[in-house]
C-alpha cells in the first residue's frame, strides 16, 4: 500500500516550505531514515528524512512552495501504481503588484484527468453537469464544489440588471449593496454568465489582500528603473521574510531609539582573567548576559502586544542576530538569564556555528523575547536596530573603542561602547526604556554580577 510523504511541520510557527532539492531521484528505492530532500522555511534551510521504505515517487516539484501536511511524494511497493490525484497544488507567491480582477482559469487535466475535488465531482454528477465546461477557481485552477454550483447558476438562473446595468444574480446585488461594491468592476465567474455572489466575495477578498499585503511593495514596483540592472534578486525565501517582517515592524510599532555609553574596562579585564583559566567568552556573550539580567529586572521589556493588551512573558529567551551571506538569522539562547557566562558562551558558539553551517534546527529559531544585534566588528559606533516582532525591544551594540574621558578630575583613556536600544513606545515610555538600558550598562560595568 502506498505511503504518503507529506511536507513536515518542523516548528510551531512553520506553515509552509520550499522544496530546494530532491536528494533521492524519482523512481529510486529509498530506505527508512534516509535524507530525501532539502527544504527552505521562512527561517532556515534543512534536510528532511523519510520514515518509510520502498520506491520514492515525487509528486511535488523543486522550487515550489507547499503547505505543511501537503502530500509531496509517495513511497510505493515494487510495481504499485501511484494513487490519484497525485499532484499537490503549490502555494502561489504573494503578489507584489496590484491584483487585477479575476479572469477565468482554464482547468488543465492532470495526467489526463480534470483537476477537481471529490465533492465537486459528486455535485456535478448529481446535477448532470459536464466538468469540462466548468471554470476552476481553486489552487492551480482546480474545480471545487462552489465552481459547479456557480456554473449552474450562471447557466440556468435568470440574472437581473443592477443600477450600473451589470447582469448579476439577486444574491450578488444584495452582497454588493451591503459592502458598497461597484458591480461594474467585478469579473463574472463564467465569461457568458452574470456576476454571482462568489464573484463579489472574491473581488472583495482580492482588494483587501492587495491593500494589506501587496500595496507597500506595489508602490515600489511602479517606480521605473534608473538603469538596466546587472541582475535581479527576488525578494523570496530568507530575504523575502526579512523584508516583510522588518517592514511590518516599522509599520505596526511606534519605535524610538536611544543611545547610552558603557565603560568596558571591567569586561576587558574579566576576559583576560578568564583566558588564563580557560576559554574566554566573547564580548557578545557579555552583552547577551547583561541584557538577560536587565530583562529580569525590567519585565515590561520582556513582553509582547496582543490586541489591546501587553503580555508580560515569564521566560527570557534572547535572540542573537547572526549575519549570513544571503541575509540575517536570529538563533535563540533560551533561559539566558539562568545561564552562567561560561554556559551561555558555549550555547552562543554552538548557535553561531550552526547558523553559518546551515545546521540550525527550527526550534533554535523560535521563541525569542528580546534580541541583540552587533555591528561593532564593522567599525560601527551606533545604529538604529529594528525591533524583531513580536518583541518590544532590541539592543544594538557598536564597536569597543578607546575614549578620552575625565576620571576624578584627570584625563584618562577608557574602553567604551555605545549601546542603541530601540523600543516600542506603545509598551515603554522613555524613562523606563532608559532605566532598562541603564541596567544593561551597570551589568557590563560590574561583570561579576552576570556570572
Amino acid at each position: 500500500m502506498a505511503t504518503e510523504f507529506t511536507m513536515p511541520k518542523l516548528g510551531l510557527t512553520m506553515e509552509e516550505a520550499t522544496i530546494l532539492e530532491w536528494l533521492i531521484a524519482d523512481g529510486q528505492p529509498v530506505a527508512a531514515g534516509a535524507v530525501v530532500m532539502r527544504i527552505e522555511t521562512d527561517k532556515v534551510e534543512t534536510e528532511v528524512e523519510i520514515s518509510a521504505e520502498g520506491v520514492l515517487h515525487h509528486v511535488a516539484r523543486e522550487g515550489d512552495v507547499y503547505p505543511c501536511g501537503a502530500v509531496i511524494a509517495y513511497v510505493l511497493s515494487p510495481g504499485e501504481d501511484v494513487p490519484a490525484p497525485s499532484v499537490p497544488s503549490p502555494i502561489a507567491a504573494a503578489p507584489v503588484v496590484s491584483i487585477a480582477p479575476r479572469a477565468p482559469v482554464t482547468t488543465a487535466p492532470v495526467h489526463g484527468r480534470l483537476a477537481a475535488s471529490p465533492n465537486a465531482r459528486r455535485v456535478a454528477f448529481d446535477r448532470g453537469i459536464d466538468l469540462a465546461g466548468v471554470v476552476g477557481t481553486g489552487p492551480g485552477g482546480r474545480i471545487v464544489s462552489l465552481d459547479v454550483t456557480e456554473h449552474r447558476i450562471a447557466v440556468d438562473v435568470p440574472s437581473i440588471l443592477n443600477r450600473s446595468g451589470v447582469a448579476a444574480t439577486s444574491d450578488a446585488v444584495e452582497l454588493a449593496d451591503l459592502l458598497g461594491v461597484d458591480l461594474a468592476g467585478v469579473v463574472p465567474d463564467h465569461p457568458s454568465g452574470p456576476v454571482t455572489r462568489s464573484a463579489v466575495a472574491f473581488h472583495v477578498r482580492t482588494r483587501l489582500s492587495t491593500q494589506q499585503v501587496a500595496a507597500p511593495t506595489a508602490a515600489l514596483a511602479d517606480v521605473p528603473l534608473l538603469q538596466t540592472p546587472s541582475r535581479m534578486v527576488r525578494l523570496a525565501g530568507m530575504r523575502g521574510t526579512i523584508a516583510k517582517r522588518m517592514h511590518a515592524s516599522l509599520r505596526d510599532m511606534a519605535q524610538l531609539t536611544l543611545t547610552m555609553d558603557a565603560d568596558m574596562n571591567a569586561v576587558v579585564g574579566d576576559r583576560e582573567t578568564r583566558k588564563v583559566t580557560g576559554r574566554a567568552p566573547s564580548f557578545t556573550d557579555y552583552f547577551v548576559a547583561a541584557a538577560a539580567r536587565a530583562l529580569a529586572q525590567h519585565p515590561i521589556a520582556n513582553a509582547q502586544v496582543v490586541g489591546d493588551e501587553i503580555a508580560l512573558l515569564p521566560d527570557i529567551h534572547v535572540g542573537l542576530a547572526v549575519a549570513l551571506d544571503n541575509g540575517l538569522i536570529v538563533p535563540v539562547v533560551r533561559h539566558a538569564d539562568r545561564l552562567r557566562l561560561d554556559s551561555l558562551a558555549a550555547e552562543t558558539s554552538r548557535l553561531a556555528n550552526a547558523a553559518r553551517g546551515g545546521a540550525l534546527a527550527p526550534t533554535d529559531l523560535e521563541g525569542a523575547t528580546f534580541s541583540v544585534s552587533t555591528l561593532g566588528m564593522f567599525g560601527v559606533d551606533a545604529f538604529t536596530p529594528v525591533v524583531n516582532p513580536p518583541n518590544v525591544a532590541i539592543l544594538g551594540v557598536g564597536r569597543i573603542r578607546d575614549d578620552v574621558v575625565a576620571i576624578d578630575g584627570a584625563i584618562g583613556i577608557r574602553k567604551r561602547v555605545t549601546l542603541s536600544l530601540t523600543w516600542d513606545h506603545r509598551v515603554l515610555d522613555g524613562a523606563p526604556a532608559a532605566a532598562f538600558c541603564r541596567s544593561i550598562v551597570e551589568a557590563l560595568e560590574n561583570p561579576s554580577s552576570i556570572g
